[in-house]
């Protein structure tokens, strides 16, 4: 810990700025309504700053940033992050490429998750913005973004995420009920996964509607 600990010291400043600047324009877009959501970017191999349980995301200042371990604990406070920061860590634990893990609750994520939970997976295809997402070099494919059930056990929720990553290439998933997990290499990546998810959504459920 004594090593790692003015590693941080020095990263977390300018992390923090960088979520709190991103999760405002998120929260400013309806992205994350009361104080729901969380969201994190990687400090290193071993810790990750993420934003403090309950805290209103439109208003967000560094004291509202914490540092957490892999293991999701807190480290060098007594702050409480988010009940989800497994669903973090696990992805920084898995995948040393990966710097951030962004999960909101729009409507449009929310609704979908509710419509498609039966299903398993709402399935995006034949849309030329699925070459936003790292990989695709074509509109010709599709992507099944999993719908996992709702729950407050967050050990077997990351369980279930691992097994699915197992199976499947995916840079999201959604919880029924609940709202959207998506990462990337970095704040931009993940924010360009983010973006490319709702608009997706909002076109799958528009189209629902229209049929």
């Amino acid at each position: 810990m004594s090593n790692s600990m003015p590693n941080q010291a020095r990263q977390l400043p300018a992390v923090a700025a960088e979520i709190i600047a991103n999760v405002r324009e998120l929260a400013a877009a309806g992205l994350t309504p009361a104080t729901s959501s969380n969201f994190s970017c990687r400090l290193d191999d071993a810790q990750a700053a993420i934003t403090v349980s309950g805290r209103d995301k439109g208003r967000l200042a560094e004291a509202d940033i914490m540092v957490v371990d892999f293991d999701g604990n807190a480290v060098g406070s007594n702050l409480r992050p988010s009940a989800e920061t497994l669903l973090h860590t696990q992805l920084y634990r898995r995948y040393p490429e990966i710097g951030c893990v962004l999960h909101t609750h729009s409507q449009a994520q929310t609704i979908a998750s509710r419509l498609y939970s039966g299903a398993g997976h709402v399935r995006l295809e034949g849309y030329e913005l699925l070459k936003a997402f790292a990989g695709n070099e074509t509109h010709d494919t599709h992507v099944d973004v999993p719908v996992l059930s709702n729950t407050q056990d967050m050990h077997t929720l990351a369980a279930q995420v691992d097994a699915l990553l197992d199976r499947q290439c995916m840079w999201g998933y959604l919880i029924d009920g609940h709202g959207l997990y998506t990462w990337g290499r970095d704040m931009a990546e993940a924010r360009r996964h983010l973006d490319a998810f709702e608009f997706l959504l909002r076109c799958e459920l528009e189209l629902r509607r229209l049929r």
